[in-house]
């Protein structure tokens, strides 16, 4: 099972029962009402599915829900808010690819992010449920990455208080990305860490295996931004009900984000196989090294074994076997053979 990278293994679960899929994690659930328009901004604390009201005309209503371990709870918040039974399942499993459809009431979206402050690259899944006057966003764990959103709500900065729930949404998906785009910034640079150039130093195993695992998560990361773009491509095309004309120049933008973070991906993957092949290169290259050293020192070896085969023999009519110089003289044979030899070696540039 693969834990750090969701959707890579998918669990077979019942439509008929709620089960969160994911890593059960102790903190509850949470949710966060924004209640707006262009005059006024009610942040509330929602207690529980008991708690929640009907949406009133007149205002725009961003509904955020953190903490999806207690599939009950889900199950019950979206049945209040008339959410359908195949939405709620696929909430509640993070462990599906990303997708987007249409349904009668409303839009659903459903995507994975980064947490890029984290050393171990956690990923999470969100949800969206859009409707005409309201956005609801379900998040595996408690995160802070829309706290700049929600403190433009509260202030009135920007158009967020001036604008439908689609634009809401593109404002989070812009936020998504740009996760995305911090936590390809960070790969790239560990990446480039890679020093593998020099053919004297010697790659520990653990590198090439740094290196696949960041290929797996790259990829990981191009398959969660492929849907985001598949879904700006399907509102343009279907003209959804949800999303108005004048906020679509928004969501194509989103398109053109995608669009560079998959060039981002392909180029550090690229990269990647580059320090792959390098590696293997190296590690030829060092191999070839010793194999060269071995061959030329038995290469030198070679001969003067081959002198003292002869005289170690005990044979009684041998030449200089009685020579009082004798010993002296093959000792002289045999440096004269390695001088040699290391002198036509060094000359053929072989070592």
């Amino acid at each position: 099972m693969n834990s750090q990278y969701p959707f890579l293994n998918r669990k077979k679960t019942d439509p008929g029962n709620y089960v969160f899929t994911g890593k059960a994690l102790s903190e509850k659930t949470g949710i966060q009402l924004f209640r707006y328009n262009g005059d006024e901004c009610v942040e509330s604390i929602i207690e529980g599915p008991d708690k929640l009201e009907k949406f009133e005309k007149g205002y725009h209503y961003w509904l955020n829900i953190h903490g999806l371990s207690k599939a009950e709870q889900i199950a019950g918040i979206c049945q209040k808010l008339n959410i359908h039974s195949l939405v709620i399942q696929d909430i509640l499993d993070v462990n599906q690819r990303p997708k987007y459809q249409e349904f009668e009431s409303f839009s659903f979206l459903t995507i994975k992010t980064t947490v890029p402050d984290k050393e171990e690259r956690s990923t999470e899944q969100i949800s969206f449920v859009l409707g005409p006057d309201y956005l609801i966003s379900f998040q595996e764990r408690k995160a802070d990455y829309f706290e700049h959103l929600r403190y433009r709500l509260r202030e009135k900065v920007g158009l967020l208080r001036e604008r439908t729930p689609d634009f809401l949404l593109y404002t989070l998906l812009e936020s998504i990305l740009d996760n995305y785009f911090k936590t390809l910034d960070k790969l790239d640079e560990q990446t480039q860490a890679f020093d593998l150039s020099n053919l004297n130093s010697d790659p520990a195993p653990s590198v090439l295996a740094q290196i696949e695992q960041y290929k797996r998560y790259v990829l990981f990361i191009k398959k969660a931004i492929v849907p985001i773009k598949e879904f700006t491509f399907s509102i343009e095309r279907d003209k959804s009900p949800y999303i108005q004309q004048r906020h679509m120049k928004y969501f194509l933008e989103i398109r053109d984000l995608c669009l560079t973070l998959i060039d981002q991906c392909d180029s550090i993957l690229s990269s990647l196989e580059s320090s792959n092949d390098l590696f293997f290169s190296v590690q030829g290259h060092r191999m070839n090294q010793v194999m060269k050293t071995l061959t030329i020192v038995s290469t030198i070896f070679i001969p003067a074994t081959f002198v003292a085969g002869i005289y170690g023999m005990n044979f009684l009519n041998m030449p200089e076997l009685r020579w009082h110089y004798g010993y002296f003289a093959v000792w002289l044979l045999i440096l004269l053979i390695v001088v040699g030899m290391l002198i036509y070696f060094k000359k053929k540039k072989w070592f």
